[in-house]
This record gives C-alpha cells, structure tokens and sequence, in this order.
C-alpha cells in the first residue's frame, strides 16, 4: 500500500499550493521572488549539465533504432493524443486545462525516475539514459516549437523569438556550461547527490509556489470546480495507460530485447516535472501559469505510482523467469 502513497516531494508541492492559495506573493517581493526562482532554475539546468557524462551520451546514441522509437513516442505520439484530447475541449475540458493537458504532451521525459525504474525492472539502463537525457536536451527545442506550432494552430497563445532567447539564455547555456566543465566537476558532483537535490526541489518549489500565486491572484480556484480537477486527474490517467499499451505494443513490434522493451516502456511514457515547470515559467509568463502546470502536478504523481507498480512486476518476472531457467 505504501508504493500508492505520495512521496515527499508530492507533499510538498502541495504545499506550496496550499500555501500559495492562502499567502500569495505579489508586487516587489515577487519581483525579487522572481529573480531568486529564474537563479535557482538556472543552476539546476547547469548541474544537469555538470553529472551527465558525455561518454554514456555517446555510448547510448549508438542504439539509434531505440532512442528514434523513445523520442517519437515523447515528442510526435503524446502531441498527437494532446490533440485528440482537444475534441474534448470546450464542452467538457475547460481551456485553461486543457492547455495544460497539451503542454504535458509535448514535454520532455524524466530523468531520474525513468532510469530508476528501468534498473528496477532490469532493463538496458546505458540506453534509458541516453534516451533521457536526449530528451531534456532535444526538449529545451523541441518543447517551445511544438508549443509554437500546436497552440498557435488552437488559437492560443504561441511562442515568440524573445521566449525562445529567454529559454536559450536560461535553460540551455546553463546546461552548456554545466557540460563544458563536466569532465572537471563531474564526478565530485555525482558523488554528491543527495547534497545537491534540495537544489533540485527547491527550484521546481519555487517555480510552482510563484506561478500559484500568480494565479490565485487571478482566481484559478473561482474558475474551476471540484468536478473539473477529477476530470483532469481521469484524463492523466487515460492519457498514460493509453500510452503506455502503445510503447508496450510498439517496441514487440519493432522486435526490440525484453531489455530494450523496458528502457521504452519507462522512458517513452514519463513527463518531465523538473524541465516542464521552468519552462512553462518562461513560455507562458504573464499568463495564468498555474491551471497550465497544475496537469503536469498531477501526471507526475500519478506516473510514478504506475510505474513504481510495473517495475516491481518486471522485477518479479525477471526473478521467476531465472529460477525456471536455473532448475532446467
């Protein structure tokens, strides 16, 4: 029972919600506010540049059949089910929402989480690796221009080149930096995970605790009702069992290993929280960031508990399967 349980970061995020809806910040402090999260997202980006190292990158591209098969299911078939989700909208998704169900589909994966579940399944973990962290890479791109593309045709809000510059000089040249002195910090920062995670948190709880603020100072929680955060929460759940089958049927199609089939499985249906909440911070600013993150909150968590509950039957598997072939 305990696995269903929402970790403590889940926690947490919740309560900056709760504490954003009954303690706002607006006017200079969130200004400086502000600054202090734009810094803060800035060395997270440099440290996820800074522990990856460039030799497994190089190694796990060489599996391009799998990386092409993960990355077209992160940022070609969640977009296209994103879209399909729009025949829902008006009448039954509100916009704001549904905007954030779209923003979720063009997202990059996780990181940690999928490698994570890969290794507990048994999978190929040098590939979930690459596969992950080509898509946070590909992501810091291929986010904004699908968003450029997808919300603009909707009639919503697009991306300009000033939000494209602004994700480049915050995002992208902090993971640059953090990849060129790589070979030199690297390792003395691997070693030091559980130091450098409150950075990790931190961050993303600054983000969402600012972008909360902003919206319930906007009125997010006079727009939508109890009803319309159960439809999202069935939607995410709809949106990652679908997702889920097609990776499962997809990779036996493309006749990938059991190993292959599992880095596919957990790197092809994750959502990034910790790049999806930054960004959103800069393509969306001076909108209502709050409904449109407050999807990703809840795909996050549910994403987990799923896939915590499939690694530990792949785990199972793999251990029944040896002992068949031990005692043959």
């Amino acid at each position: 029972m305990k696995r269903f349980l929402p970790d403590t970061f889940t926690l947490l995020l919740v309560v900056m919600v709760v504490l954003a809806s009954l303690l706002p910040i607006s006017g200079e402090p969130a200004k400086w506010f502000g600054l202090a999260t734009n810094l803060a997202v800035a060395l997270l980006f440099f440290l996820h540049g800074a522990r990856l190292s460039t030799d497994v990158v190089v190694a796990g591209f060489l599996h391009w059949r799998l990386q092409s098969f993960i990355l077209a299911m992160t940022f070609v078939v969640f977009p296209l089910l994103g879209l399909l989700l729009g025949l829902l909208s008006p009448w039954l998704i509100p916009p704001a929402l549904y905007l954030g169900l779209l923003y979720v589909c063009v997202l990059p994966s996780t990181v940690q989480s999928s490698i994570a579940f890969t290794s507990i399944a048994g999978g190929n973990v040098p590939a979930a690796i690459c596969a992950a962290s080509a898509s946070n890479i590909l992501g810091m791109f291929l986010t904004p221009a699908l968003v450029a593309v997808l919300f603009t045709a909707g009639g919503h809000v697009g991306v300009s080149l000033d939000m494209i510059w602004k994700i480049l000089l915050q995002l992208f040249l902090p993971f640059v930096l953090g990849q060129v002195l790589q070979p030199f910090i690297g390792n003395w920062i691997r070693a030091r995970k559980t130091l450098l995670t409150p950075v990790d948190r931190g961050s993303i709880l600054m983000v969402v605790y600012l972008a909360f603020s902003n919206a319930v100072i906007e009125g997010i929680w006079s727009d939508f009702s109890t009803a319309d955060l159960a439809l999202v929460i069935g939607l995410d759940i709809a949106l990652l069992v679908v997702v889920l089958l097609i990776t499962l049927l997809g990779s036996k199609l493309f006749g990938f290993s059991r190993e292959d089939r599992i880095a596919a499985i957990f790197c092809g249906s994750k959502k990034s929280l910790a790049s999806g909440v930054p960004m959103a911070g800069v393509i969306f600013a001076g909108q209502s960031v709050g409904a449109i993150v407050l999807p990703l909150m809840l795909f996050h968590q549910i994403q987990l508990m799923v896939c915590a509950w499939l690694a530990r039957r792949y785990a199972v598997a793999k251990l029944e399967h040896e002992r068949v072939a031990q005692a043959a």
